[in-house]
């Protein structure tokens, strides 16, 4: 009977520690509970968001633990404050009795606050055409433009060019008249991350 009582303290200690643990980590969006399943009360809470203390209900009155999963969910539940919570809950045995549901609790609300944010910062709707007499002469937007056209169209990007690859965009540079603007060749010799020699002698090249 102690060993058994010794085996189920080791159990829950360790378990405390684990909800501790990973509260800790993930703080302040995480809450993790330990629910009794013999006295169907909370047993330990970490980082208690959903204002309920050790000792209430746990409300596993109607749950039927013959059905339950080693880990249920992700599943969405609702908190105090009408925000929203994904959820997990795993199965604890102990002696192959289920003896805890240790249920990890995730607050959605400062990612949802986040994307909303971005996504009203970032609204093509709110947008205008761009000036037509600010951007007509812009002549490193039209640079930028072909030039990540071209990076899309050949699946690579700027950090990762090659040598040859870009002595190919200098060419179609060369060849979209990119290099009829005064100090252009060193504004593409720096977002190729070339020198402006290697640019000279690559345009000395496509003239001959």
């Amino acid at each position: 009977m102690n060993e058994n009582k010794s085996i189920k303290d080791e159990q829950f200690a360790t378990l405390k520690a684990m909800a501790d643990g990973i509260a800790a980590l993930f703080y302040p969006v995480v809450e993790v509970a330990i629910h009794s399943v013999k006295s169907g009360k909370i047993a330990w809470l970490a980082n208690n968001i959903s204002k309920r203390s050790i000792g209430d209900d746990a409300g596993l009155e109607e749950l039927s633990l013959h059905d339950l999963e080693s880990m249920t969910g992700p599943y969405e539940k609702l908190n105090w404050d009408g925000k929203k919570m994904r959820s997990v809950s795993i199965r604890a045995n102990v002696e192959g009795e289920a003896e805890y549901i240790f249920c990890i609790n995730f607050s959605t609300t400062l990612l949802d606050d986040a994307k909303n944010a971005l996504e009203m910062f970032l609204s093509v709707n709110r947008l205008q055409p761009q000036p037509v007499q600010l951007f007509k002469h812009d002549w490193q937007e039209k640079i930028n433009t072909f030039l990540h056209q071209w990076l899309n169209e050949n699946n690579t990007s700027l950090s990762t060019l090659s040598r040859q690859q870009k002595k190919e965009l200098v060419t179609e540079l060369y060849r979209q008249g990119a290099f009829t603007v005064r100090n252009s060749a060193d504004y593409i010799a720096n977002v190729l991350s070339m020198g402006r020699a290697t640019v000279y002698k690559h345009l000395k090249e496509i003239k001959n």
